[in-house]
This record gives C-alpha cells, structure tokens and sequence, in this order.
C-alpha cells in the first residue's frame, strides 16, 4: 500500500515536471517583434550602426554595411 502511494507521487511529479518542461520550449521558441529588423530606418539608426547611406539608389537611399545592411533610409 505504501509503494502505491510512493510511486503514484513519483509519477505525478514527473508529468508535471514534463509539463513544465514542454511550456518553457514553446515559449522560448516564438519571435518577438524586437527581434525582427525593420523594413526601414533612419539616417541616424544606420550610421549608428556602423553603415553609410548611399543616396545613388533609384527609389530611396539605403543603408550600407553595417548593422541595417540592405535596409532602406526614410
């Protein structure tokens, strides 16, 4: 009767460490809005971040080099 008890604690304890386990990978795993670069920065944000602007694109100048390599400058 005792070892009933005892593995009956043992199994609860180990589906909830389980538990616990499975919700701190899903939230670890989705992105947050800060991780994302955005579509387009500021002449300060891109020298700040190591770039330069080249203003001989078409449309709109874009940031080179850098942190924001790519991004387009508003």
């Amino acid at each position: 009767m005792r070892i009933r008890r005892i593995l009956a604690a043992v199994f609860a304890t180990a589906a909830l460490a389980g538990l616990g386990l499975t919700g701190a990978a899903t939230a670890t795993a989705s992105v947050t809005p800060a991780s994302v670069t955005p579509a387009s920065v500021t002449p300060g944000e891109c020298t700040d971040g190591g770039g330069t602007i080249d203003r001989s694109t078409p449309v709109l100048p874009t940031c080179r080099g850098g942190m924001y390599n790519g991004q387009t400058v508003d």
